[in-house]
This record gives C-alpha cells, sequence and structure tokens, in this order.
C-alpha cells in the first residue's frame, strides 16, 4: 500500500512538472482594426514564426496566434502584437487611447507595411502619440543584432517601388514601443513557403531571422 502511494505521488509530481515545462508563457496576436484595410493578411506568418523562434531562440510561446482589437482590454495579455495589411485604418478614439495604455505600459506593436498602408497608418498613430513621430532605426540599433546579426539593416523580402527597407521606431520615453517596417514585406516572408511564387528558401530564412531578433528584443528590453 505505501508503495503504491508512493508511486501515486511520483506520477503526479512527473506529470505536474512535465505540464509546467510545456505550457505556453506568451501569446502572440494579430491586430484586427477597422477601415476596411485587409488586416487578416499573411495568414501563415505569425505561427511559423512562432515554431521558429520556438526552436531556434528558446521562447514559449503558443503554437497558434490570435486575434486582437485596438480597443480590447485583451491586449494586454500579448507582448507582442503585429499588424498587416494594404489598405485603409481607422482608430477610434477609444481605440487610440487603449492602444497608447497598452504601448506606454510595456506592450509592443510590429507594424508590416504589406505594400499601400503607409498613408493610412501613420496619421492613425499620430491619434496614439500626437508627440511622437516615427524615426528610421540606424544599422546599429539593437534589433538588427540579437541572435541573428542583420549588419545593414532590413532584410529585403518582395521588390514593390524600387525602393529600399527601412525600419522605422516610436521611441516612447526611451523605450521602442512600436517598429514600423516600409517596403521590406517582412510578414510575407514568413508565411508557408510557396505562397509567393518566386520566393526563396534562403530569402524566407532572412525573414524568419529577422523576425525572431525582434521577438527576442521585445522579450529582453
Amino acid at each position: 500500500m505505501k508503495k503504491l502511494i508512493y508511486v501515486v505521488c511520483a506520477l503526479l509530481l512527473f506529470t505536474a512538472f512535465s505540464s509546467f515545462n510545456v505550457e505556453p508563457t506568451y501569446k502572440m496576436a494579430k491586430l484586427k482594426y477597422s477601415g476596411g484595410g485587409d488586416w487578416y493578411g499573411d495568414r501563415t506568418a505569425l505561427p511559423n514564426l512562432i515554431k521558429f523562434c520556438n526552436e531556434n531562440i528558446k521562447t514559449n510561446f503558443q503554437a497558434q496566434d490570435e486575434v486582437v482589437e485596438p480597443g480590447s482590454p485583451e491586449i494586454f495579455n500579448y507582448p507582442f502584437v503585429f499588424m498587416t495589411g494594404h489598405g485603409n485604418v481607422i482608430f477610434s478614439d477609444q481605440e487610440a487611447h487603449n492602444l497608447r495604455k497598452y504601448l506606454t505600459g510595456g506592450g509592443f506593436l510590429h507594424i508590416d507595411d504589406n505594400y499601400g498602408l503607409d498613408k493610412f497608418i501613420r496619421p492613425q498613430m499620430k491619434k496614439v502619440f500626437p508627440e511622437l513621430d516615427f524615426v528610421e532605426l540606424p544599422v546599429n540599433y539593437p534589433i538588427y543584432h540579437q541572435k541573428y546579426p542583420f549588419p545593414t539593416g532590413l532584410p529585403k523580402i518582395h521588390e514593390h517601388d524600387d525602393k529600399r527597407p527601412q525600419g522605422f521606431g516610436l521611441i516612447y520615453k526611451g523605450r521602442l514601443v512600436c517598429f514600423y517596417t516600409y517596403e521590406c514585406d517582412l510578414g510575407n516572408g514568413w508565411e508557408d513557403f510557396g505562397t509567393y511564387v518566386n520566393d526563396t528558401q534562403e530569402t524566407r530564412l532572412k525573414a524568419l531571422k529577422m523576425g525572431a531578433n525582434l521577438i527576442q528584443y521585445v522579450l529582453t528590453q
């Protein structure tokens, strides 16, 4: 009887320990915004980035991403929120206020221009931070020098207007709270291989490595 009790206790401890080790610590979300833009783009991007980060920089993200709205209190559950699209974006006053509260309270927003987002997102982020302007981050900024070095800055994933890729930031009280990737299409590079016929595995790997740098930076800054 005593032996059976020991076995049961050992099994319970093993189960609890195993559960503790495999339970996801973090979750990622995609931002669902109003205005008619295709917020739902890059459908396979975040699950692939999550898998790459969990395997290569030993993060512990939930395997599937979630969806969150800028005005929702649920946004505070995510250390990293991803936003993409081609078209119009509208933040209500309440959404702008909530997004500001999230970002100044420790949250992080990555905006990835999927081509055509730029003229819409800049005035909307002005609602969130009227006192701030996007500034281009220099190539020696720490976000480019995490596990994977990118000495020349962002990799070019897709070509649109023959412009160089640029990484812009909103810096609040010395902290980068929003990273905006322009003329890069970083999120496209995270998608399933074959989604875009001209993409190569080499280009996709560069995108995933840059994404991992971004996540590592967010979780350790």
